[in-house]
């Protein structure tokens, strides 16, 4: 995981960082926010690990900053005891996790491990290799012939049918794909750089084209959708998912992004739990943090809490078969459907 650690502290960046290396981990480190924001306009980040409190800019507000301009990288922020409440107002703010001060190793590996997770589940974070591997399954596992429209020189594949022309023409990419599926009952497309459809068009008419663009490979195949992350907006980047990826998925994607609230709604479908066996079933002993995760899943209408207990609801029985087929595929999305932040760094 490509990693970048922001605090004031060089003792904690420099003795921190060479630990996350030793675990395999990619490794930048800031001393403030203004340089964090540097490093994330120049470098593709997965994750940012960040102290809440440090002079003139605090973890706040970089917080605040990533989710404006990179919505698809985590933020975990690291805290002192004394300061757990805002910690849990950084989740509300879409900060991943928090860390508490004085933290061991095995915390923040456990937090990474989690975080691994949700960027698996929600296909973010992605890497030119991803697009190579779904190529790869899609024409072997999958035995399925390919689409593939994108500007970049790419080597040959077999069953690979390439196109670089027209990729910010919504009805020259309509045409292609018909073209494509003319004379195959299945088929898959992946389609790169979908920045460029909302540069060059109203949001409207591009989320208008990627629903009838996923429509058109509905029972067929898959649609694999990837986009630049510094040149897209946050507003684009959630309508692009909720178009491309399956119904039932999108109804509950976000609610079940974080993998603490999964483990708990798993437990919950087994029947009525208390608190003490959602923290069990979540794994953690942290009592804001699983309060948070619960009062979520029931703003999400997946649980609800009478007689010191917490019971699934009918949507969150939904949730839970999408859960399981999505174990059985992988995390892949019950069509099959991804998309995927890749940056052209």
């Amino acid at each position: 995981m490509r990693l970048l650690l922001v605090d004031d502290d060089a003792v904690i960046r420099t003795e921190l960082g060479e630990l996350l290396r030793d675990d395999g981990h990619e490794v930048r480190d800031a001393p403030s926010v203004p340089k964090a924001i540097e490093i994330l306009e120049g470098e593709a980040i997965d994750l940012v690990l960040t102290d809440l409190k440090m002079p003139r800019h605090s973890g706040l507000e970089l917080l605040k900053e990533v989710r404006r301009r990179w919505p698809e990288i985590l933020v975990v922020v690291v805290t002192g005891y004394a300061t757990v409440e805002t910690a849990v107002e950084a989740m509300k703010l879409g900060a991943f996790d928090y860390v508490r001060k004085p933290f061991r190793f095995e915390q923040v590996r456990s937090m990474l491990d989690l975080a691994a997770q949700a960027i698996q589940y929600h296909g973010q974070g992605g890497h030119v290799q991803d697009i190579d591997r779904t190529l790869e399954a899609w024409t072997t596992t999958d035995d399925l012939d390919v689409l593939h429209l994108t500007d970049r020189t790419v080597r040959p594949r077999p069953r690979v049918t390439v196109v670089s022309t027209g990729l910010d023409q919504p009805a020259e990419i309509h045409a292609h794909v018909e073209a494509f599926l003319a004379d195959r009952p299945r088929g898959a497309v992946l389609l790169e750089g979908a920045e460029r459809l909302f540069r060059a068009h109203r949001r409207g008419d591009v989320i208008q084209f990627i629903e009838r663009l996923r429509q058109q490979l509905e029972r067929r195949g898959p649609l694999m959708v990837t986009f630049d992350p510094g040149s897209i907006a946050v507003a684009d980047v959630v309508d692009l998912r909720a178009r491309v990826l399956a119904e039932t998925t999108r109804a509950t994607l976000e609610a079940l992004s974080n993998p603490l609230r999964r483990s708990i709604l798993r437990r919950a479908s087994q029947g009525p739990c208390t608190f003490t066996e959602a923290m069990s079933a979540a794994g953690i002993d942290e009592t804001p943090k699983i309060s948070f995760h619960l009062h979520r899943l029931e703003e999400d209408g997946l649980l609800v809490h009478s007689a010191e207990e917490y019971r699934i609801t009918p949507r969150g029985r939904e949730a839970m078969a999408v859960l399981v087929e999505m174990d059985a595929i992988a995390i892949r999305g019950l069509s099959g459907n991804r998309v995927l932040a890749v940056s052209p760094r």
